[in-house]
C-alpha cells in the first residue's frame, strides 16, 4: 500500500480543508494517508522513510508564506527532496485561471526563489475570500488589495475560489508521481 505525507501550514483553515481534501482523495484511491500541519508536534516526529511520496501545501497572505513554512523546510529539506515531492501554494489571486500556472503566478515563484527546497512538482490552488471570519486589519487590507487587482471588496463577503474537482484531479496526479518512482 502506498503510504503518503501530507504538510500543510494553514491560518484560517482553508488550506487544512484543502489539505484534507486531497487526504480524502487519495485515502478513497486506496493510499494511506498522513495528514500533518507543519506547526503540530506530529511534524516534529515524522518517520520520513515510511512514505513513497510528500506533498505540502501552503496558503499566501499579504503576497508571502508564514516564516513557519521556510522554518520547516529548511529543518527538513533532505527529507523533502529525498522523496517524490510536490507543492501545492493556495492563494486568491488564483481566482483568475492565468493564475493558476506556475510561470504566471508571482506567489509561486516567489516561494520557488526563497525556499531551500526545489519541490519536483507544482500546483496551484485557488483560495478562499471571507472577509467576516477576519480580524479587522485583515480584511481592511486584502480589501485594498482586492480594490487593486479588481476584486471583492465586500466586507460580508464569502467566496470560495477553490476547484474542489481540480483538487481530487491533483490528488489522483500525486499517485502517479509515486508510479514514477517506483522502480519497475
Amino acid at each position: 500500500m502506498t503510504r503518503i505525507l501530507v504538510l500543510y501550514f494553514t491560518r484560517g483553515g482553508h488550506t487544512a480543508k484543502i489539505a484534507n481534501a486531497i487526504a480524502e482523495q487519495l485515502t478513497l484511491r486506496g493510499a494511506k494517508v498522513d495528514l500533518v500541519d507543519i506547526n503540530s508536534a506530529a511534524a516534529t516526529r515524522i518517520n520520513w522513510s515510511d512514505y513513497q511520496l510528500v506533498a505540502l501545501g501552503a496558503c499566501v497572505l499579504y503576497g508571502t508564506y508564514d516564516k513557519s513554512v521556510f522554518q520547516f523546510i529548511e529543518q527538513h529539506v533532505q527529507a523533502l527532496s529525498f522523496l517524490p515531492n510536490s507543492f501545492f501554494c493556495v492563494n486568491v489571486v488564483a481566482r483568475n485561471p492565468e493564475k493558476r500556472i506556475p510561470e504566471n503566478n508571482k506567489y509561486l515563484q516567489k516561494f520557488i526563489t526563497l525556499s531551500p527546497w526545489t519541490p519536483a512538482d507544482l500546483k496551484i490552488i485557488a483560495g478562499k475570500v471571507d472577509y467576516p471570519s477576519w480580524p479587522w486589519y485583515d480584511r481592511l487590507m486584502i480589501q485594498l488589495i482586492m480594490k487593486i487587482t479588481k476584486g471583492p471588496t465586500d466586507p460580508k463577503a464569502v467566496i470560495d475560489y477553490t476547484d474542489w474537482e481540480d483538487v481530487k484531479v491533483y490528488a489522483d496526479h500525486l499517485l502517479t508521481l509515486v508510479e514514477v518512482a517506483e522502480p519497475a
